[in-house]
């Protein structure tokens, strides 16, 4: 058996930025100003706490994309295949939820913050899916 060190590291032990549990945080923040103001349906709702949930939402996924992207190497090809797929879904569950709220005739700025909780759904879950996936491809140096 050889002394020298091996240099190549397995996809899997590599130590990378959290990009999910940000994701993870901007998803729960979403979710959590949706529910304040589904809580508050049929009286008028105070949007303010839910606002400030959604804004943060919108802070931390784009930290999360802006820690993504500066990951070298990276399997890009890969992440963009399952963003791609993902993304679909997610935009179209997305789609018809958004559907349903202006079905049922939701006032224009509950309907505004659940918008923005329904962007962060559709974007988070999907980065999350193709990072998870992309992080354990091997990539060359």
């Amino acid at each position: 058996m050889s002394t020298t060190a091996v240099t190549a590291v397995r996809p899997f032990e590599r130590k990378l930025v959290p990009v999910v549990g940000i994701g993870m945080a901007a998803l729960t923040s979403a979710i959590t100003g949706g529910i304040l103001v589904a809580a508050q349906i049929g009286e008028e709702p105070e949007l303010v706490l839910p606002s400030v949930l959604m804004g943060a939402a919108i802070v931390l996924e784009t930290t999360a994309i802006v820690m993504l992207v500066t990951i070298r190497p990276f399997a890009w090809t890969r992440f963009a295949q399952v963003l791609r797929w993902a993304l679909l879904a997610y935009v179209f569950q997305a789609g018809i939820i958004e559907w349903s709220f202006i079905k049922n005739d939701l006032p224009g700025r509950p309907l505004a913050v659940l918008t923005v909780g329904l962007v962060v759904f559709a974007t988070a879950v999907p980065l999350m899916i193709a990072f998870t996936v992309a992080r354990y491809q091997a990539v060359a140096d």
